[in-house]
């Protein structure tokens, strides 16, 4: 029951990441640019990203809150077993999931509806600007914060996810090596507790070896 309830949150961590490496193409246009790299077609083009997800049906948003859901579900009831690898593995990642779910909820969701979802999309700017070299219009200074903040946003709660990954591979580790140690311990007591087994196959050995020896003193037998 353990495997399945740490396979489930693992899938369900792995698919929120997915999500959010798909924001990588509007994200990587805005992070860690300089000023003289950031560019109005930078910020429009991560800025229309942004609008057309604002727009997405809301069947699809109801699907991502019940991963989430199930992935907290999974984690809860591992980190309610009490044990000490379960407290200590589980509660970081309970810690970083939670970061990373209330980081989406107060800070991603919310400046998207309130920023994105009546931005009209620069298609034609766009179009005229790869084909004729044209300069894109000025993007709006009040735009301009909302839009690095969101890539910021994805950035923690991605850098919280694979933390997540991480302690729970660090616990797969953990227990793997538990199981190897018990393991040698019970072969350990098997022949402590059964030691005449032990001598007396010595013994047999000894005996078979002495046989042997005096069978090459004797030579042949001649009939």
């Amino acid at each position: 029951m353990a495997g399945l309830r740490t396979s489930v949150f693992i899938s369900a961590v792995s698919f929120l990441l997915g999500l959010l490496f798909t924001h990588w193409i509007a994200d990587s246009l805005t992070l860690w640019k300089s000023p003289e790299t950031q560019t109005d077609f930078r910020l429009w083009t991560s800025a229309t990203y942004y609008s057309i997800l604002s727009r997405m049906p809301p069947a699809l948003l109801y699907l991502y809150g019940g991963v989430v859901s199930i992935g907290a579900t999974a984690l809860l009831w591992s980190l309610g077993d009490g044990q000490a690898g379960n407290l200590m593995f589980d509660g970081g990642s309970a810690l970083l999931y939670g970061t990373a779910v209330f980081i989406y909820i107060y800070s991603v969701i919310p400046n998207i509806l309130q920023n994105f979802t009546s931005l009209p999309l620069p298609f034609e700017y766009a179009s005229k600007a790869m084909s004729a070299a044209l300069d894109f219009p000025a993007f709006p200074s009040s735009l301009k914060g909302p839009t690095l903040e969101l890539a910021s946003s994805h950035l923690a709660c991605s850098v919280a996810l694979t933390g997540v990954v991480a302690l729970q591979a660090g616990r797969w580790w953990v227990e793997q090596y538990d199981e190897d140690e018990q393991q040698q311990t019970v072969d350990g007591e098997g022949d402590e507790t059964h030691p005449e087994l032990s001598e007396e196959e010595g013994a047999q050995s000894t005996a078979t070896e002495g046989g042997d020896q005096a069978r090459k003193r004797a030579g042949p037998v001649r009939t």
